[in-house]
Protein backbone atom coordinates (compact mmCIF):
# COMPACT_ATOMS: atom_id res chain seq x y z
CA UNK A 1 0.00 0.00 0.00
CA UNK A 2 1.66 3.25 -1.18
CA UNK A 3 1.27 6.43 0.72
CA UNK A 4 1.24 9.81 -0.35
CA UNK A 5 3.28 12.14 1.62
CA UNK A 6 2.94 16.45 1.81
CA UNK A 7 6.52 18.12 1.00
CA UNK A 8 6.65 21.33 2.46
CA UNK A 9 8.08 23.66 0.04
CA UNK A 10 11.28 25.47 1.53
CA UNK A 11 11.43 29.21 1.22
CA UNK A 12 14.44 31.85 2.20
CA UNK A 13 13.97 35.38 2.00
CA UNK A 14 16.89 37.44 1.02
CA UNK A 15 18.78 40.13 1.94
CA UNK A 16 16.57 42.43 4.98
CA UNK A 17 13.34 40.67 4.33
CA UNK A 18 11.90 38.53 7.02
CA UNK A 19 9.10 36.45 6.67
CA UNK A 20 6.46 36.22 9.41
CA UNK A 21 3.28 33.98 10.47
CA UNK A 22 0.70 36.62 11.37
CA UNK A 23 -1.24 35.83 14.57
CA UNK A 24 -4.87 34.80 14.80
CA UNK A 25 -7.63 37.43 15.13
CA UNK A 26 -9.76 37.52 17.72
CA UNK A 27 -12.94 35.38 17.82
CA UNK A 28 -14.79 37.05 20.74
CA UNK A 29 -14.47 40.36 22.65
CA UNK A 30 -13.34 41.41 26.14
CA UNK A 31 -17.03 41.34 27.34
CA UNK A 32 -17.99 38.26 25.15
CA UNK A 33 -19.43 38.80 21.91
CA UNK A 34 -18.53 36.81 19.38
CA UNK A 35 -17.17 38.80 15.97
CA UNK A 36 -18.22 37.69 12.51
CA UNK A 37 -15.43 36.97 9.90
CA UNK A 38 -16.06 40.64 7.91
CA UNK A 39 -15.52 42.59 11.70
CA UNK A 40 -12.41 40.88 12.86
CA UNK A 41 -9.20 43.06 12.90
CA UNK A 42 -5.95 42.01 11.29
CA UNK A 43 -3.31 41.59 14.24
CA UNK A 44 -0.43 43.62 13.70
CA UNK A 45 1.78 40.77 15.53
CA UNK A 46 3.13 37.96 14.42
CA UNK A 47 6.19 35.57 14.88
CA UNK A 48 8.82 35.58 12.54
CA UNK A 49 10.00 31.89 10.64
CA UNK A 50 12.94 33.07 8.80
CA UNK A 51 15.08 36.11 8.36
CA UNK A 52 17.31 37.05 5.61
CA UNK A 53 21.23 37.24 5.44
CA UNK A 54 20.99 41.09 6.03
CA UNK A 55 21.46 44.22 4.21
CA UNK A 56 24.48 44.81 1.24
CA UNK A 57 26.68 47.68 2.81
CA UNK A 58 27.27 49.50 -0.71
CA UNK A 59 31.08 50.84 0.86
CA UNK A 60 32.48 47.93 1.97
CA UNK A 61 30.58 45.12 0.45
CA UNK A 62 29.94 43.37 3.73
CA UNK A 63 26.46 42.28 4.69
CA UNK A 64 24.76 43.47 7.97
CA UNK A 65 23.43 40.97 9.74
CA UNK A 66 19.72 41.93 11.30
CA UNK A 67 18.33 42.48 14.40
CA UNK A 68 15.55 39.72 14.51
CA UNK A 69 15.70 36.60 14.43
CA UNK A 70 13.73 32.86 13.54
CA UNK A 71 11.21 32.98 16.89
CA UNK A 72 11.09 36.88 17.71
CA UNK A 73 7.29 37.92 18.04
CA UNK A 74 7.13 41.36 16.47
CA UNK A 75 4.85 43.88 15.85
CA UNK A 76 4.54 45.63 12.48
CA UNK A 77 3.22 48.54 10.84
CA UNK A 78 -0.57 48.02 9.39
CA UNK A 79 0.36 47.75 5.71
CA UNK A 80 3.69 45.79 6.36
CA UNK A 81 4.42 43.24 3.52
CA UNK A 82 3.29 41.17 0.96
CA UNK A 83 0.96 38.57 1.85
CA UNK A 84 1.57 34.71 0.22
CA UNK A 85 -0.42 31.35 1.02
CA UNK A 86 2.42 28.76 0.56
CA UNK A 87 1.43 25.13 1.48
CA UNK A 88 -1.61 26.16 2.87
CA UNK A 89 -0.36 28.59 5.38
CA UNK A 90 -0.55 32.56 5.44
CA UNK A 91 2.98 34.41 5.79
CA UNK A 92 3.63 37.82 5.21
CA UNK A 93 7.48 38.68 3.35
CA UNK A 94 8.29 42.24 4.89
CA UNK A 95 11.27 44.02 4.85
CA UNK A 96 13.27 44.42 8.87
CA UNK A 97 11.98 48.52 8.40
CA UNK A 98 8.62 47.43 8.61
CA UNK A 99 8.91 46.16 12.01
CA UNK A 100 8.18 48.61 15.12
CA UNK A 101 9.35 46.33 18.00
CA UNK A 102 10.14 42.70 19.54
CA UNK A 103 8.21 41.59 22.43
CA UNK A 104 10.01 39.90 25.23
Amino acid sequence: MATATAKKTAIRPLHDKVIVRRDEAETQTASGIFLPEGSKERPKTGVIEAVGDGKLNTETGERTPLTVKKGDKIIFTSYAGTELKLDGDELLIMSEDDILAVID
